[in-house]
């Protein structure tokens, strides 16, 4: 079993480089082979990955946050390569919707006893702009929030989210989108529009909380036209699924979706993809997984 541990030192304000030495010692055991891949630049990461693939890899074990785990699905998807994830960052919503322990010692046990036992399941990705996504794609007042999280350097973990949303309160607004989808067309006065492959974005926020990841569909979560003191009332109940309620919100599922109507950016797991149009895509059991 040849196994490479990938690392970004920086994520989650340095504790994936903290956590490295040990999370390594963990899963050496269970494998034959384990390469350790420290990467500080997405470039690298790729050209360290290509270089374990060349040599016969197995499993891509990811240790760092959402960013991270977004590079090694890229790696990984379509590729018959496993991938498991040792989470270390600021959100974790991947390996929140894959059910992996929060502390990363207890997820790099699951990891290395899946290896062991030889589990692996397929999932379903996203398809958008030349990327893969495991999680939620999203436009509008949750993708400039995004933005702005991500520019920010405290607070740490997921009320960093919190504080862009109420930066982003400010300067509200809505914007015409036209959502074509293998079903129907919707054209709305759009706050947003989440697409979701799996359940959570922003740090544990369940903004699709139907998706499920094995059905080859979407859950699409659009809110439509709203005040800003609808989304103070909203906002609250988001983190427990209770924003489906709300009379702005509409959901659906679809597996081929076409996004446009206004110049607004958009993004996937946390990563920019560049703005509207996009077309996205669901790919059934695209992406192999430990567990």
């Amino acid at each position: 079993m040849h196994a490479a541990l990938a690392v970004h030192p920086a994520s989650g304000n340095g504790a994936a480089g903290r956590l490295l030495e040990s999370v390594a010692a963990r899963l050496r055991p269970a494998v034959d082979r384990l390469d350790v891949l420290v990467a500080h630049t997405v470039e690298q990461s790729r050209a360290l990955m290509t270089d374990s693939r060349a040599a016969g890899l197995d499993v891509l074990v990811v240790l760092g946050g959402d960013g991270a785990a977004h590079q090694g699905v890229q790696f990984c998807a379509e590729s018959g390569v496993a991938l498991g994830l040792v989470p270390a960052g600021t959100g974790n919503d991947f390996a929140r919707a894959l059910g992996i322990p929060e502390h990363p010692h207890a997820a790099v046990d699951l990891v290395a006893r899946r290896i062991a036992e030889g589990k692996r399941r397929r999932i379903d990705l996203g398809r958008a702009g030349g990327e893969w996504f495991a999680t939620v794609l999203c436009s509008g007042f949750d993708a400039l929030v995004t933005e702005r999280a991500n520019r920010l350097t405290w607070p740490r973990g997921p009320r960093r989210y919190d504080v862009a949303i109420l930066a982003g309160l400010a300067a509200f607004r809505t914007w015409p989108v036209v959502l074509r989808t293998d079903v129907e067309t919707i054209e709305v006065d759009a706050t947003m529009v989440a697409v979701g492959n799996t359940p959570f974005y922003g740090g544990g926020m369940p903004i699709c909380p139907g998706a499920d990841p094995e059905d080859g569909l979407f859950d699409v979560t659009v809110v439509g036209k709203a005040t800003r003191r609808d989304l103070l009332r909203m906002l609250p109940g988001v983190r427990k699924g209770e924003h489906l309620a709300h009379p702005a919100v509409r959901t659906l599922k679809a597996s081929e979706i076409h996004l446009a109507g206004s110049d607004l950016p958009v993004y996937a797991d946390g990563e920019p993809l560049g703005g509207l149009p996009i077309d996205i895509t669901c790919v059934p059991g695209a992406l192999t997984v430990l567990g």
